[in-house]
């Protein structure tokens, strides 16, 4: 980028919460024109960086500028009347209304007293043009995707003349085709000089889209640089703030466990009308299998069929040598299958009880609630599983809802450890967590799998992350298993080569 008098300066910021400093005397410059990506892990002070910027937080101390001259930014609502607007992941809008009115809510156009709806479709669909965006503006907008919903909110930034736009894991919930034409509206606006903050935690589309990168850890600035310049075992290091060889060392351990236990579990022509076609499947003590595919290929509808949420209507399960009846999740706890959930927040943990309840929670429910853990034991529990697995937590009673999406997963992850199972199906584990939380995930899966012995089924978005620590891969597509690799067949071109049907 050539130097130029930025569009936003930040100097010094610093932000206090009790027991908490967030942000260390952090400097971050934004220009004109640039899409600048702002990386770091969970905790590392991003999300209060931008609450800073856009007024949901006051700084304790620091200067922010605006086109060079300094501001007080008093209150989300200055903030947009200033020129700077967020979308957020889960979009901040309005379902039950149009499309319309979301792009100009509170600020509709008035003529002869009353709303413009004339003006208001007709400048909707204009500016949604832009995107080459071809809608019905009056349906409401909980009829779209999310992908057309969020393209909704940064309309919404257009129509009140942002300067600057904050997109935050905007493409958390986007499949490939939605995230190429997020990129081609990212750069059409970068071309009429507004400037893009882009948070995320996907290396390839950082990697893709921004000009330059920040890196923030543990509140304090770790550097700004040009991403051409910045190559990833950098950024990685940088973010997470340890030595990277032990990731690498995880490739060559995890091929060698596994390889010759006796068989745990076994699923013959089992099959879902609907979900999933027969398949075939062998699940080895102390081997992780990892389960790969695009999105909806099939691999969590796999996984619920072992764990006894949906029921098979053909095929048979057979453990430790004997046919058995899954039927429910409470049939499959009792064959000691463990199952962490992809969506954690809905289906994995209850927002407002404690990390202790949370955590015992499974366990609790074997023994029946007439067997109850006293409070001493379930602190104990808890607290052996804060330590082993580094659950980020002021302490046991701390809200689940309160802690970072990582530390979150955690917990979910420790609920089922404690009940002690033998096959343990972890379910888009790394998803929207930061790349050091990844890593030790990725480590404590390969620890359980050789040194407990613990049957691992691992499903991941990300084939590299399947490649690194499977000992087998099993590849899904349209709903039904298309491949079973081992050895040096487990690779990421291997994998992509088989989805796309045998195709170069």
């Amino acid at each position: 980028m050539a130097a130029a008098e930025p569009i936003i300066k930040m100097a010094k910021i610093e932000k206090s919460f009790p027991g908490v400093k967030a942000l260390q005397q952090v400097d971050f410059e934004l220009a004109a024109g640039e899409i600048h990506g702002l990386m770091g892990e969970n905790g590392a002070g991003k999300s209060t960086l931008i609450k800073v910027l856009t007024g949901v937080y006051k700084a304790d101390s620091g200067q922010i500028f605006l086109d060079g001259r300094p501001i007080r930014i008093k209150s989300p609502e200055h903030a947009q009347k200033i020129g700077i607007s967020t979308v957020y992941q889960e979009v901040n809008l309005c379902p039950n209304l149009s499309v319309a009115e979301n792009i100009f809510i509170g600020r509709e156009p008035i003529k002869n007293g009353r709303i413009d709806w004339k003006k208001i479709k007709n400048e909707a669909e204009t500016v949604l043009d832009k995107f080459d965006l071809k809608i019905d503006v009056d349906r409401k907008l909980s009829f779209y995707s999310v992908a057309v919903q969020q393209m909704v909110a940064i309309a919404r930034a257009l129509i009140i003349s942002a300067k600057v736009i904050i997109l935050d894991e905007p493409t958390a919930s986007l499949d490939t085709d939605e995230t190429n034409k997020l990129f081609e509206v990212m750069r059409q606006l970068k071309s009429e000089g507004i400037a893009i903050i882009y948070i995320t935690h996907f290396l390839n589309n950082v990697y893709e889209i921004t000009d330059r990168i920040t890196i923030l850890r543990n509140g304090e600035l770790i550097d700004t640089c040009l991403t051409e310049s910045l190559p990833r075992i950098e950024l990685i290091s940088k973010m997470i703030g340890k030595d990277l060889e032990q990731i690498k060392e995880m490739e060559n351990y995890s091929k060698n466990i596994g390889e010759n236990n006796k068989v745990l579990l076994k699923a013959e022509g089992l099959a879902s009308k609907g979900n999933i076609e027969a398949f075939d499947l062998e699940l080895k003590e102390g081997e992780v299998l990892g389960l790969a595919g695009l999105l909806g290929a099939g691999r969590t509808e796999m996984v619920e069929l072992l764990f006894g949420l949906n029921k098979a209507d053909q095929g048979r399960i057979i453990i430790d040598g004997k046919e058995v009846k899954l039927n429910s999740p409470k049939d499959a706890v009792d064959y000691k299958i463990a199952l962490c959930p992809e969506n954690r927040k809905e289906a994995g943990l209850i927002g407002n009880l404690s990390v202790r309840e949370n955590i015992i929670l499974a366990l609790q429910v074997t023994r029946g609630w007439f067997r109850k853990l006293s409070q001493a034991r379930q602190l104990e529990i808890a607290q052996k599983y804060i330590d082993l697995i580094n659950i980020k937590t002021p302490d046991t009673e701390q809200l689940v809802k309160n802690l970072s999406g990582g530390n979150q997963q955690k917990v979910v992850l420790a609920r089922w450890l404690a009940i002690n199972p033998d096959l343990l199906i972890l379910d888009e584990p790394t998803k929207g967590i930061d790349i050091g939380t990844k890593a030790d995930i990725q480590k404590l899966v390969l620890e359980l799998a050789s040194g407990e012995g613990m049957s691992v089924v691992f499903i991941s978005s990300e084939i590299e992350e399947v490649t690194r620590i499977s000992q087998r891969v099993v590849v899904l597509c349209d709903r039904a298993k298309i491949a079973e690799l081992t050895g040096s067949e487990i690779n990421q071109k291997e994998i992509m080569y088989r989805i796309a049907g045998g195709e170069a």
